[in-house]
């Protein structure tokens, strides 16, 4: 945050000229805009492209769950899938039975994948 202030703290000290200063340069204020608009096409491809990104292979493995499959849903519970209908999967644990909603698998078993 502090780091962001100072850009902007300089952006607007160099746009402004002082009061008894001679206007020599016009042109300052367009290349305060483009810093900024790199500043943002950096945090997109640094912040928001690799979360689409994650949230897209997410959906994907949500999409072609199948019945027999090892899965790990929210809060760390691993159980292999009975059944899928509409929006809820039936995971078969050790100790029973347990209904989730499809959005609950958070991936595949590792282990199940090694072995396969």
């Amino acid at each position: 945050m502090n780091i962001i202030q100072t850009v902007v703290i300089q952006g607007l000290a160099q746009a402004q000229p002082a009061a008894g200063a001679p206007q020599a340069e016009q042109g300052g204020g367009w290349s305060i805009l483009i810093m900024y608009a790199l500043l943002f096409v950096g945090m997109y491809f640094l912040l928001f492209a690799p979360q689409r990104k994650r949230q897209k292979e997410l959906e994907k493995l949500q999409t072609e769950l199948a019945v027999g499959d090892k899965v790990l849903a929210a809060g760390g519970i691993y159980g292999r899938v009975v059944s899928i209908k509409d929006d809820r999967i039936t995971l078969e644990l050790d100790s029973g039975r347990l209904v989730v909603h499809k959005s609950a698998i958070m991936g595949k078993d590792a282990d199940a994948v090694v072995q396969a």
